[in-house]
Parts: C-alpha cells; structure tokens; sequence
C-alpha cells in the first residue's frame, strides 16, 4: 500500500483499514449475516475468508458476485485524489455514540435471522456500517451528540421548503448539527437553512462522494465539504441505486438526536427515515400541513398514528422540547411554578447548575448521557445529581432521571 495512504486515518492499522475497504466494496450496505462475521472474526480474518471462499452460503451469496474483482488499494486511491477519507469502527473518529443504537437493534434482529428470519427487510435493515466513507472537516465522532435530521419530500411545496430552512437555521443557531440527505426539496432547503446560520451541515450521500447525487445539488455538497461533512457507505464511483437509498436512510436517522419530518407522501424515502428513526427508539418529529396537500399526507399519518410514533411540531421550540436542553429552552419573564425555582436554581454550585442545565426538557435520562450532554466528567454527574433531586428540581425512577414535573416547561411556561 503506498505511504501516503497508510496514514488513513492516522494511527488505524493498515491491514484493518484494507480490509474494512475490501469488505465495504464487496458487501451492499446492512448485510446481517457479513456484519456478523465481521462482529465475530474481526475485518481482516473475515477479509481472508470471503477472498477464500471460506465462509457460509448466507455470506457467500451477499459477497461472491464483487469478492474476486474488489480492488481496495484502487478504492483508496481514488478517494485520496477526490479528497475523501475511509472511517472505520477502529478509528477514534467513528461514531460510536451515535451508533450505539444501531448496534443494540442490529443484536436484537441477529437472534430473529438465526432463528429462521432471514429475508432482509425491503426497507433496510438496522445494521451498522462497516465503514464509512467521509469528506469535509467535521469530526465525525461528534455527530450525533447534538443534531437533529430533518427530511421530507423531493418534489417540496413552497411551504415545506420554508418550514426546513428555518427549522434548520433556528437549531443551527442553538448549537445544532443538521443532517439530511442532500436531495432536492426538503433535504436542500434544510442544508440553506443550516448554511444561512453556521456553516457547518452533514450530507448522508446514497453513492460515491467522487460525484455529486442529484448533480443539480452539487455547489451544496461542496459547500457542506468546505466546512461539514459528507458521507456515504458507498466506495467512490458507486451510482446510488434505490436499495441504497433505503439504508442510507438509517444512518440518517442514527446521527440525528431525533428526526424531523416536514413534508412526506404516505410511501417515500421520508417515510422510510420516519420507520428507521421508531426503530432506533429515537424522538420522531413531523410538521403538519394543509389537509389537501400531497405531501403532508404521511406527516399526517405519522401524528395520527395509535402508536403515537411522531409527536407534532410547527416550530424550533417544539423540536427543543423534545431533543432538547432545559438550557436551549428561552426563558420566560415570568417565574414558572414553583415561583422559587429560580432561587434554587442560584443557589445551586456551578456543575449542579451545569447538569440541570443538560437534562432534556422532557425524557429520562442516564448519568451516562449527562456527561455528554454536558460535557463534566461521569462522576461530577454523579455528585450533582443528588443535590438536584434534593432540591426538587428532579426526580429518580428504573428510566434514570428527568426534570421534576412541577419543574419542566409547558408550551406556555419554560425552564430558566
């Protein structure tokens, strides 16, 4: 392998990040039975073996049509000359927050494929990638740590497009990263909103990231380059082909905190994201339209539903409440009830405020997350977090921990 390719990324293994670019060439995104070898034998034994032809008719028929023509070191280069970048699991710069749900649900749906159901799911399946293949500046393990995706319809009305663009710039402007998936409609004018705000935007591309898909959005995906990211699955001069478009849509609703549905017919690739967002257990979002519309037909469906899958949104209030900090919430000049809780809230050290601060407006949440959110140290989490639910700004249960019911923000009254 040449030099300068053996630094990608740096300090990976180059046996590891060859194989993981072999094993990415010859698989289709969310392959369970190839994940599984991969999971169990690592990349590189799992590499020799399906170049050996030593492996099991569920792996062989997901890897043979591609294994003898994969040519890794070709895939490299090629990235290399178009600025790309291969991120694998071994690498501190993958996800692993952002996937964790991924890799629970992936478990959860290997026992069901080993116990007879093996026919992938037409929509996708909720698999992890084996690698990723990135451009731009953003570090791709802080995504999904706090940002929001927002999808919708190619063929967009006016008002869908405006509902993205200031959903999109209002989260941006709190510190959110907005991820979409580059297309027409929605996905664009969800990418100017974020652009009009901060610069940065993550694109989730369905084909190679050598060449813009649709090439009308190509000016954006440069611009998301120039200072986000750009990602896909996909080996450079890969065409985005329907199947890739539906699990590309999971790693979509993986990197977003929760998902925001603007615009969908009732059988789409939003729809599709909408579906894969339920089954990772995140919060799903949609915006409700006008009943004669189209493409507000699956928003509607997804608001009606008796499993209460999408909770109603119209504006970047209603998405914080959901996905949010009690710290993004605006503060309302009048105390909310009790009156005294701004004074708990000064009397409190700086970390207890901090963590307050970090909880969601309204979901359980683990002293794990916490830290994240807030970015203090697992123990200061936990040493705060008595001295909140003493104070009665939080209560305790088997979920975690949340904001105090008579503390957490209504539509009309919101946390300080």
């Amino acid at each position: 392998m040449r030099s300068d390719l053996a630094t990608w990324p740096l300090g990976m293994n180059e046996e590891v990040l060859m194989a993981r670019a072999f094993l990415n060439r010859v698989a289709e995104p969310a392959s369970i039975p190839v994940w599984d070898m991969v999971r169990r034998d690592g990349p590189v034994q799992a590499a020799e073996a399906i170049r050996a032809g030593r492996v099991d008719d569920c792996v062989s028929d997901a890897t043979a049509a591609r294994a003898a023509h994969a040519d890794p070191l070709a895939d490299l280069e090629a990235a290399h000359r178009h600025g790309i970048r291969l991120v694998v699991p071994e690498s501190d710069e993958w996800p692993h927050f952002a996937f964790a749900a991924l890799e629970a649900t992936a478990l959860r749906r290997l026992e069901t494929y080993r116990s007879g159901q093996r026919r992938h799911a037409e929509g996708g399946e909720l698999i992890p990638p084996l690698a990723l293949w990135v451009r731009g500046t953003t570090d791709l393990a802080s995504v999904g740590v706090r940002s929001v995706s927002i999808v919708g319809a190619r063929a967009a009305t006016p008002y869908g497009e405006r509902v993205a663009r200031e959903l999109a710039s209002g989260l941006a402007e709190r510190g959110f990263l907005v991820v979409s998936g580059g297309a027409y409609g929605i996905d664009a004018a969800a990418h100017r909103g974020a652009f009009a705000v901060a610069q940065e935007t993550v694109v989730v591309s369905a084909g190679g990231l050598d060449r813009a898909y649709p090439p009308g959005n190509t000016a954006l995906f440069e611009r998301a380059a120039e200072s986000g990211l750009l990602i896909s699955e996909s080996p450079p001069g890969s065409a985005p082909q329907r199947r890739r478009f539906l699990t590309r849509n999971r790693v979509i609703a993986a990197l977003g905190t929760g998902t925001v549905v603007v615009e969908a017919a009732r059988r789409s690739g939003a729809m599709n994201t909408a579906h894969h967002c339920v089954g990772l257990g995140r919060p799903l979002m949609a915006v409700p339209g006008p009943v004669t519309s189209a493409m507000s037909v699956g928003c509607h469906a997804l608001i009606a539903a008796e499993s209460g899958a999408a909770r109603l949104v119209s504006d970047v209030d209603d998405v914080l409440l959901m996905i949010g900090s009690a710290g993004d919430l605006p503060v309302d000049p009048q105390p909310p009830s009790p009156p005294d809780l701004r004074s708990r809230l000064d009397q409190l050290d700086q970390p207890a405020r901090q963590v307050f601060d970090g909880f969601p407006a309204r979901a359980w949440v683990h002293p794990d997350r916490l830290a994240v959110r807030t970015g203090l140290s697992p123990l200061a989490v936990i040493r705060a977090l008595p001295i909140l639910e003493m104070s009665g700004l939080i209560e305790a249960a088997d979920g975690g921990y949340r904001i105090a019911r008579a503390t957490r923000p209504t539509t009309s009254t919101q946390a300080p």
